[in-house]
């Protein structure tokens, strides 16, 4: 079961209009999440909606306000931001299709599944998807969900099998910075031809195809690993520490005992990470604060 649709509405592009919805490609990780924890007593600790510094204030009468000066709000109601008339929220119009090239990784924001609208025909969907495959085109739109407008980018699946397309949220360019502004000042040089053949021997013995199942949240396991052990009261075990490394002279030692050790690894895929040694657990059990906190 995919479960109801994330945003569901128009395609449109000219006079050519068909049903659609949008899913979330992703999906939040069954992570460890924490609260916060008085240290002395082990309680958690609330945070409340406060005015003045202690008067509570109910969440119903809450608002968003706009600072148009110091200390000076401009409040916005809910049912105010709802009237908003933006046509993008219920129609996403195709303003124009470019080569895949033209997209730089650097705009991509969160993936989307799109499908046709089950409730309507689907063969609009289907003739479009078919002719971008053959123009090998991406489509640019816009659509309002999540309290804002969001640039697009409607693609293929990297599915050739797929019957759907992705939708890819892009960066607006005022939310980019100028890489001149930090690429500027990077030192210049002539590059040593012994260097780049080292360099480039470096780069084809890690060269392997990528394969996202060989990647982990190491820090994930490691804060799970912790958790079990603090509720079995058992020792958390150290970890081999990182050997030593022998002192490189030079670039072209260094590039070359590189090289050496990766003609012995193999194929090139990431070591095992390796982390500090571990203290054993600390358990508190929830009391009552004999005094506050200065």
């Amino acid at each position: 079961m995919v479960g109801r649709p994330f945003w569901s509405g128009q395609l449109r592009i000219s006079l050519v209009s068909f049903g659609i919805q949008l899913f979330p490609a992703t999906k939040s990780p069954a992570g460890i999440s924490f609260h916060q924890i008085d240290r002395a007593t082990g309680q958690r600790v609330h945070h409340l909606n406060v005015i003045n510094g202690d008067q509570q204030v109910d969440e119903s009468e809450i608002v968003k306000g706009y600072e148009y000066s110091k200390g000076k709000y401009l409040l916005i109601e809910p049912k105010e931001v709802k009237k908003l008339r933006l046509e993008t929220k219920s129609t996403i119009d195709v303003a124009q299709f470019v080569d895949p090239e033209q997209l730089p990784p650097y705009l991509f924001e969160k993936p989307y599944f799109m499908v046709p609208d089950p409730k309507a025909s689907s063969e609009g969907f289907a003739v479009l998807r078919h002719a971008m495959a053959q123009a090998n085109k991406v489509a640019i739109g816009e659509v309002a969900f999540a309290g804002r407008e969001h640039l697009i980018a409607i693609a293929l699946s990297p599915d050739k099998k797929a019957r759907g397309l992705m939708v890819y949220t892009l960066r607006y360019a005022e939310e980019l910075r100028d890489a001149k502004d930090y690429f500027a000042g990077i030192e210049e040089h002539a590059i040593d031809k012994k260097h780049l053949a080292l360099a480039s021997e470096l780069i084809r013995t890690h060269s392997a195809p990528f394969e996202l199942k060989h990647y982990k949240d190491d820090y994930e396991a490691a804060l799970r690993e912790l958790v079990e052990a603090k509720r079995s009261k058992t020792p958390w075990p150290a970890e081999k520490e990182r050997p030593q490394s022998s002192k490189v002279v030079s670039l072209m030692d260094a590039l070359r005992r590189s090289v050496d050790e990766s003609k012995h690894q193999g194929d090139g895929r990431r070591r095992p990470s390796l982390r500090s040694p571990r203290k054993g657990p600390t358990i508190v059990k929830p009391g009552r604060r004999t005094h506050r906190a200065a």
